[in-house]
């Protein structure tokens, strides 16, 4: 039955134990791949010099796997503070965008609580799951997905962590290749959808490698080199190829 946006105290009649228990169970495929992507992200964590407390804490307040490996990675080059606020800035900024496109989904009525958990917790996978509801969204719904997802993400962590404290060092460099993995997973399907894309990752990697030798960038941070790059590519590719909505193609 669809719900009209119009009509008055649409939230009060949410069944909310319903919503929630179906985002529980909707979430549950999410928080097992979860699980297992955070493992591998825990090994990074341990390379940081995390604790497996540390790591748990660091996932369930975030749960961004760029933005997280982004953060451990500027930890262990030792980056300044400023830095990794930036670059976890930049490398979460989609998140905006979703919880935009969520709060145009809620109902005009609505607590605005609700809408601020949501906003810090929303991820790709459960943002998707959420937005494919029809009609005006119950946030219990939403409320179900993350807790089922959040919390294997965080605990993933820690276990990696842990476990990267006991395995042999061999053994450990072989799994955190598992996170390069899941970062060509990320690129690769789009890269090959779209050749901008692909250009700009194929740049990305050559513009790295050079601002890694060149005598006025190889002196920067990696935090610091990461954020200029990151930034100089975004803002070229938006001003030489934006993307143009359904009306302007037609």
């Amino acid at each position: 039955m669809s719900i009209d946006k119009q009509s008055p105290g649409v939230y009060a009649g949410f069944d909310h134990g319903a919503a929630f228990r179906q985002g529980l169970r909707d979430g549950i495929p999410i928080g097992l791949g979860y699980f297992a992507v955070a493992f591998s992200l825990g090994i990074a964590a341990r390379g940081a010099g995390l604790s497996a407390a540390q790591g748990f804490v660091a996932s369930l307040l975030t749960s961004a796997s760029a933005g997280e490996y982004a953060v451990f990675t500027s930890i262990a080059a030792q980056a300044t503070v400023w830095e990794i606020a930036v670059i976890t800035l930049i490398a979460n900024a989609r998140y905006l965008l979703m919880s935009c496109a969520l709060s145009q989904r809620f109902a005009p009525e609505m607590p605005f609580h609700h809408r601020l958990l949501i906003g810090t917790a929303v991820t790709d996978e459960i943002f998707g799951i959420t937005i494919a509801r029809p009609g005006l969204i119950d946030p219990y719904y939403t409320y179900g997905a993350i807790v089922v997802s959040v919390l294997p993400w965080a605990a993933g962590t820690s276990l990696g962590i842990v476990m990267g404290n006991m395995l042999p060092v061999r053994a450990v460099s072989a799994l955190s290749v598992a996170l390069y993995g899941m970062f060509l997973a990320i690129i690769i399907p789009p890269a090959r959808q779209n050749r901008v894309v692909a250009g700009l990752v194929v740049a990305g990697f050559a513009l790295s490698l050079a601002a890694s030798l060149l005598p006025a960038l190889r002196d920067l941070s990696a935090g610091t080199r990461t954020i200029l790059l990151t930034v100089a590519l975004s803002g070229a590719a938006a001003a030489l190829f934006p993307v143009r909505d359904d009306h302007q193609e037609a």
